[in-house]
């Protein structure tokens, strides 16, 4: 598992989510047909966060791209029929209708949700291209999809130092630095 999803995860804990991480999702070969893609893998999601009083499922991706040039508008903006690319659930329409479709249905075979449960695509990015977090967040929102931006992830992570002592690497590393 990625370090950059231990962090997130952690941070959604402490927002009062249980969390699933590497959740793969059983879609069928009559799916992976309508999909366009008849030999693609099991999609995983990075985390599953589950907040049961309000009967939510995030399905959320974790980009760290901390030494890359980091998440970018333009690729999120893109629109693909048959899906690709590393946004493939934010740009295929009817791959992210199938996945979620199945996903929901495997959920509720395991007993972790029911059929009004509602799925919340999501977006935890360590970097943004050129520092332009505000324009996802505004392309996110009018999708009423989850962002969080490295500056939300950076303040999350900084309340992290005001909780009690718990032995998790991120709390122990939030303490540290804000000592």
């Amino acid at each position: 598992m990625d370090h950059f999803e231990s962090i997130i995860s952690t941070l959604l804990e402490a927002e009062g989510y249980w969390v699933r991480r590497s959740f793969k999702v059983n879609v069928t070969k009559e799916e992976k047909r309508l999909v366009g893609k008849h030999s693609i893998p099991r999609p995983e999601i990075d985390l599953l966060a589950f907040n049961f009083p309000k009967n939510e499922v995030l399905a959320l991706e974790a980009k760290s791209f901390l030494d890359s040039t980091g998440v970018s508008l333009k690729h999120l903006l893109e629109e693909h029929e048959v899906p690709e690319g590393k946004y493939k659930l934010f740009t295929s329409e009817r791959y992210r209708t199938i996945v979620f479709s199945r996903l929901l249905a495997d959920l509720i075979a395991c007993g972790m949700a029911n059929s009004k449960t509602k799925i919340i695509l999501g977006l935890a990015a360590g970097k943004v291209y050129q520092g332009r977090s505000e324009p996802i967040r505004e392309f996110m929102s009018g999708k009423n999809w989850l962002f969080w931006s490295p500056e939300d992830i950076k303040q999350k992570v900084v309340a992290l130092a005001e909780r009690g002592y718990e032995n998790d690497p991120a709390i122990i590393t939030a303490k540290i630095l804000m000592r």
